[in-house]
């Protein structure tokens, strides 16, 4: 093996050769080789300053580095063919979900034959607001979705996700909602496509929307602000201006990447953030939400609902039982001061 002094870790040329390549990345490419170009590249030095058996020894790790990369690698594959094995078996459950959710077929009832006739002349077929309901009971969706927006959202009868065609080169996934005819927009399916640097790392190359077609005044991403005239002015029309508002739909128009060079620090890290939170609101959307909608919807799903180690557990254990003790403590002392 080489010296690592004669190796650079990373390649500066390299990384924006790599990024031009993909269409709309330009802007990217220059606020990443900005920041990075005094991480990477240039050696701290370290390395190099460590005595001839230490390098050796170090030139050894980096050989076993390399091994586990080889079984990582494999494992990536395997998780990526089992992935798609059971998305193929969840696909029945969905579609049947989806049938019961929109009233396509019904559930036996065991009532009286009488009582769930008259019930069901009432009734509205399926499960009336079901994906709003699911999406409002969880924290970081319901945080996105405005009392305006809940009207056209009662019209959503199923969200799915796919992969992209790995075969093509895709990386990354896309999110489908289905609506029903609406007094929104003419839309009946918006999507959003997520495209990945590495599938097995949450890096976002970029995200594209669905462009809602708007019915005439209908926009939940706009609003209508009307200033009164001066008194005394001669025009005494009132000023019209639209502004944008929150929105969840604003989950279709995602932050765009600028293609120019001229991006400032602070311009760079808010559109950072901006993105990250909107890929959030996506995988929330795919790992969460999708899978397990029934528990959103009935409440029993919830953010803070996680397995706990069996250490975990015999550590509250013992919380417990050594809060009880401070108790009867106190309460024998209680008692001796008492007599």
């Amino acid at each position: 093996m080489s010296d690592s002094k004669d190796t650079p870790a990373f390649n500066m040329a390299d990384l924006g050769a790599s990024l031009k390549g993909e269409k709309g990345n330009e802007g990217l490419v220059c606020i990443l080789k900005d920041k990075l170009q005094t991480l990477v590249g240039t050696s701290s030095g370290y390395i190099e300053s460590l005595p001839h058996i230490v390098k050796k020894r170090v030139e050894a790790l980096q050989d076993l580095q390399g091994k586990h990369k080889e079984i990582e690698t494999k494992f990536f594959e395997e998780k990526a063919a089992l992935e798609a094995k059971y998305r193929k078996l969840y696909e029945p459950f969905y579609k049947k979900r989806y049938d019961i959710v929109n009233g396509v077929v019904d559930v036996e009832d065991d009532k009286k034959e009488e009582d769930s006739k008259k019930e069901s002349t009432d009734a509205e077929k399926g499960v009336p607001e079901f994906w709003l309901t699911a999406m409002k009971n969880n924290d970081v969706l319901a945080m996105q979705i405005t009392e305006r927006d809940e009207g056209a959202l009662k019209f959503l009868k199923d969200i799915q996700c796919s992969r992209l065609d790995s075969d093509k080169g895709e990386k990354g996934f896309k999110l489908e909602f289905f609506f029903n005819e609406n007094p929104y927009f003419k839309n009946s399916v918006l999507a959003k496509i997520y495209y990945m640097e590495d599938e097995n790392e949450p890096i976002l190359e970029r995200a594209v929307g669905t462009e809602i077609d708007w019915l005439p005044g209908k926009n939940l991403t706009r609003k209508v602000m009307k200033k009164k005239p001066k008194k005394g002015a001669k025009n005494a029309k009132p000023v019209t201006k639209i502004e944008q508002c929150p929105s969840f739909f604003n989950f279709f128009d995602p932050p765009k990447v600028p293609e120019d060079d001229d991006v400032d620090d602070d311009a760079a890290e808010e559109l950072q953030d901006v993105m990250e939170q909107d890929y959030e609101i996506g995988s929330t959307i795919k790992d969460k939400l999708i899978p397990h909608a029934v528990s959103w919807f009935t409440g029993e799903a919830g953010d803070g609902d996680e397995y706990i180690s069996e250490e975990d557990e015999d550590a509250d254990e013992d919380d417990d039982e050594s809060e009880e003790e401070d108790e009867d403590h106190e309460g024998e002392e209680n008692g001796h001061k008492s007599v």
